[in-house]
């Protein structure tokens, strides 16, 4: 069986704990953590195989980028 080649994008956020947290919006529930960037890498790798294992549809919603917003409350 060929193998398909997918593109996605990973939000990658420093927790208190000065862990790194990776989440694949086009896959929901693809998440996981590491304590550097590559180990993130690593892990949000393998995390993208097994949701793509139970996953039968991916989104194909194009990210467009992220914004800082500011409110006084």
């Amino acid at each position: 069986m060929k193998k398909k080649i997918y593109n996605f994008t990973v939000l990658i956020e420093k927790d208190e704990d000065g862990l790194y947290i990776g989440s694949v919006p086009a896959l929901k529930g693809c998440h996981t953590q590491g304590e550097t960037i590559d180990e993130l890498l690593r892990n949000v790798k393998e995390a993208i195989g097994l949701c793509l294992e139970v996953e039968k549809e991916v989104s194909q919603d194009e990210f467009i980028g992220v914004q800082k917003v500011q409110i006084l409350a």
